[in-house]
């Protein structure tokens, strides 16, 4: 989408992701946990689709994370670890 046809919208950035002290929120923090990142180029698009993920599917299973992540092309990881980093956030977040 070009930037114009976002006007009037709201924008939710990786860095929106954090805690407000800064810090990486779970979701960044289960990437880093499960190796789920390699050159970081495609990171924060995985993380910003899997977090709207999560917000609509707190059990995603994995052919659910999948389709989520799909928009996003990352050559380093195979996706294994991307799979595992979600799933352990998903875990995090239902036991917060």
């Amino acid at each position: 989408m070009y930037a114009v046809q976002a006007d009037g919208c709201s924008l939710t950035t990786i860095e929106g992701l954090s805690r407000p002290d800064g810090t990486p929120g779970v979701l960044q923090d289960a990437f880093c946990e499960a190796h789920a990142m390699q050159c970081g180029y495609c990171t924060p698009g995985m993380i910003v689709a899997t977090h709207a993920l999560l917000e609509a599917n707190p059990s995603p299973d994995e052919h659910a994370i999948r389709d989520a992540i799909g928009g996003n092309l990352c050559r380093c990881t195979g996706y294994k670890q991307i799979v595992e980093a979600v799933q352990i956030a998903a875990a995090k977040r239902r036991s917060a």
